[in-house]
Formats: C-alpha cells, structure tokens, sequence
C-alpha cells in the first residue's frame, strides 16, 4: 500500500524558482490518499477530548468537515472577512505581501470548548496563529492543532508556541 506521500504531487519552481508547491489536490482525486489523509487526522485525535473541529477556508474545511463527521464532532468554518452572516469575531495577521482578515461567528464557540483546529498545511503559521486568538477570545481551549502537510523550513511551528500541534507529513524545505 502506498504511503499518503506517495499522493502528493510536487511542482518545482512554483510559485517562484527553488520552491517546491506541494499540492495536496493530489490527495483529494484519489480515494486511497483522501482516505489516508482522513484516517490519520482521526488517529492523531484518537484519545483527546474535543467538542470541536474548526477548519480554515478553504481547504481547512475539506479537511476538518469529514474528520468532525467520523468523530460527531460539530464544524466551525473560519471564513476571510464579509463571508459570514452573523455577528463575528476578526482577527488580522500578516501574509508574506501584506495581511489578511479571517471571521469565525461569535457565538461559535462557547467558554469552556475545546477545540482542535485542523488545515491542509502549515508554513508561516500565521492563519493559525489568528484563529488560535479567536478561540481564546470566545473563551474556548486550543487542545490540539493537525496538519496534513507541513512546511519545516518556514519555522511555522515556532509561532504556535506550546500547542500540541502534529502533521502528517513533514517536508523539511520550504
């Protein structure tokens, strides 16, 4: 059987030349790798208590939604600013060229929840960093952060301070 990087295609040059674009659509396309990706995200998670899955737009959410299913957990989407239709919470970080501004309703999480944020990749840890803000902010408690990919050579690790944050798949460039 093939290992779940064995699903991911990677794109030297791209974005720019010496980055190597890990594309997790690859994953996505075949059931194998989409089966692999969910089941370790549930094995990760396997003896945490959690009331919660939240997934940042967009792939947070193809990722966290089938992993919040399996456990019957409820979903938090985290959206980019003016997505949401209720009354929200905001949180701005810093993109490599400028900032951004994600959105999570404010009665999404109430004190006392405890949460586990799940995403496709980390490399900055920038979106993360922001959405672990959110939750504190509506009182809830961060108790583990998942990755399917992540990106070591970007140090996004670091910005996440003490969380207990796990990945898949760990690619040591950038």
């Amino acid at each position: 059987m093939k290992k779940l990087e064995d699903y991911v295609r990677s794109i030297p040059d791209f974005p720019e030349p010496g980055i190597i674009f890990r594309d997790v659509t690859s994953i996505l396309q075949d059931a194998d790798g989409l089966a692999l990706s969910i089941d370790g995200l549930l094995k990760m998670l396997e003896g945490v208590e959690y009331d919660l899955v939240i997934g940042p737009e967009s792939r947070g959410f193809i990722f966290g939604v089938p992993v919040a299913y399996a456990a019957q957990k409820g979903f938090v989407p985290v959206r980019k600013k003016g997505k949401l239709p209720c009354e929200t919470v905001e949180a701005e970080y810093e993109l490599e060229y400028g900032s951004a501004v994600i959105e999570m309703h404010k009665d999404a999480i109430l004190p006392g929840q405890k949460v586990v944020i799940i995403d496709d990749l980390i490399a900055t840890g920038g979106t993360i960093e922001a959405i672990t803000g959110l939750v504190e902010r509506l009182g809830g408690e961060v108790v583990k952060i998942c990755f399917v990919m992540e990106l070591a050579g970007l140090k996004g690790r670091a910005r996440l301070g003490d969380y207990d944050v796990e990945s898949l798949i760990v690619y040591e460039g950038k």
